[in-house]
C-alpha cells in the first residue's frame, strides 16, 4: 500500500499546529496561576469587619455586667441562678448549683477572670479555691487555688480536667485575681456519632500560655476515661459549685 507524500506532509503540518496550540494553551494556564502583577493574588472583597479593642472588643457579647445573672440559670433545673452579685462581682454559694449561660455558644474567645477566697491552710489540694468553667456545658478548664498548693497535674489550675495539664503553673496567690483568654473550637461529629473533627482548646492563663490548641479527648469526667456524647455544635458555658466561694467578673465571649 502506497500512501500519498502530501497526505503525509500535511498531516505532519497539522501535528505541529496542534502541538504549538497545545503548548500556548499550557503556556496560558501557567500564566494564569502565576501572574506577573501582584495585583493578581491581592483579595479585596469582602473587606474584613472592623472590631474596635479594649477592655470589651466592640463585638463580644457581655456575659456579666457587674449588676446581675440575669443572662445565667441553675444548670439543673433552668431555674434563676442562685449566685450571690455583691460590688460587680459574682460567687458562688455553696449549695447552690452550677449555673450555665441561657444562651448558648460554638466557636469562641472567651475572656473570664476569677478569684480563689483566702482559705485556711488546712485546707489542700482540690479542697482549695475549686470551680471549673465549662466548655459546651461538658469540658472543663478547671478552677483551682493552685499558688503553693500542690495537686496531680492534671487536676490544677488551667488544666483540662483529668486529661491535660498545664504546661506551667501561673496561678496568683490566694485572694487575687486571675485572668482566662480561652480560645475554643467545639468538636463536630459525624450523622453516625463518630467524631468528625475533635474539640481544641487553647487557655492564656495572667497572660501565659498554659494550653496551646489542646486536643480535647472528650468529656471530663471525674471518674473514667473522657466519653463522647453526640451534641450540638453549640452549648452552654457553666460554671462550677464545688463548695468553695470562688468569685467570678468580668465575663465576655466573642463568637467565631
Amino acid at each position: 500500500m502506497t500512501i500519498n507524500k502530501k497526505f503525509i506532509l500535511g498531516l505532519s503540518l497539522s501535528l505541529a499546529v496542534f502541538s504549538m496550540n497545545s503548548a500556548n494553551a499550557q503556556d496560558t494556564r501557567f500564566t494564569k496561576k502565576n501572574p506577573d502583577k501582584p495585583e493578581a493574588s491581592e483579595f479585596w472583597d469582602p473587606e474584613v469587619k472592623v472590631v474596635t479593642p479594649g477592655a470589651v472588643p466592640s463585638d463580644a457579647i457581655v456575659l456579666f455586667d457587674g449588676k446581675s445573672l440575669d443572662g445565667w440559670e441553675s444548670a439543673k433545673d433552668g431555674s434563676p441562678a442562685k449566685w450571690e452579685v455583691k460590688d460587680g462581682v459574682f460567687t458562688v454559694g455553696k449549695g447552690t448549683g452550677n449555673i450555665s449561660t441561657k444562651q448558648h455558644f460554638g466557636d469562641c474567645q472567651l475572656h473570664i477572670e476569677w478569684r480563689s477566697p483566702i482559705e485556711p491552710e488546712t485546707l489542700k489540694g482540690q479542697q482549695k479555691g475549686n470551680s471549673g468553667i465549662f466548655l459546651s456545658g461538658i469540658y472543663e478548664v478547671q478552677v483551682l487555688n493552685s499558688y503553693q498548693n500542690r495537686t496531680y497535674r492534671n487536676g490544677q489550675a488551667g488544666s483540662i480536667y483529668k486529661q491535660t495539664p498545664p504546661l506551667v503553673n501561673a496561678t496568683s496567690k490566694m485572694g487575687d485575681w486571675n485572668v482566662y483568654d480561652v480560645i475554643y473550637t467545639a468538636p463536630r461529629f459525624t450523622i453516625n456519632g463518630g467524631i468528625e473533627t475533635p474539640g481544641y482548646v487553647t487557655v492564656i492563663h495572667n497572660g501565659i500560655i498554659v494550653q496551646n490548641h489542646t486536643k480535647i479527648q472528650g468529656m471530663t469526667n471525674y471518674i473514667g476515661q473522657p466519653t463522647n456524647p453526640v451534641h450540638d455544635v453549640k452549648g452552654p458555658i457553666s460554671l462550677q459549685d464545688h463548695g468553695n466561694l470562688v468569685s467570678y467578673r468580668n465575663i465576655w465571649i466573642r463568637e467565631i
